[in-house]
């Protein structure tokens, strides 16, 4: 499931570079509007909706938290 994120991830912004940390967030590489872009297309790709209470930085911090989320949502 990471793979498929950090592709989604990737095309939708190829400016960034989300391996480069596990605290996006923290760090200042993703601020709120990318988040909620970010938000918009893993629910597109995965055909997910994430619930307000799920949209906190521990689920958009590294690839890996993206990935459990999506995973989390899917079932």
């Amino acid at each position: 499931m990471e793979g498929q994120v950090l592709k989604v991830l990737q095309e939708e912004y190829p400016e960034i570079d989300f391996t480069v940390s596990d605290t996006l967030v923290e760090d200042g590489v993703l601020d709120s509007l990318t988040i909620t872009e970010i938000i918009g297309a893993l629910s597109l790709e995965f055909e997910i909706q994430i619930p307000y209470e799920e949209i906190k930085e521990e689920n958009f911090n590294s690839v890996s938290a993206m990935a459990g989320l999506v995973s989390r949502l899917q079932k």
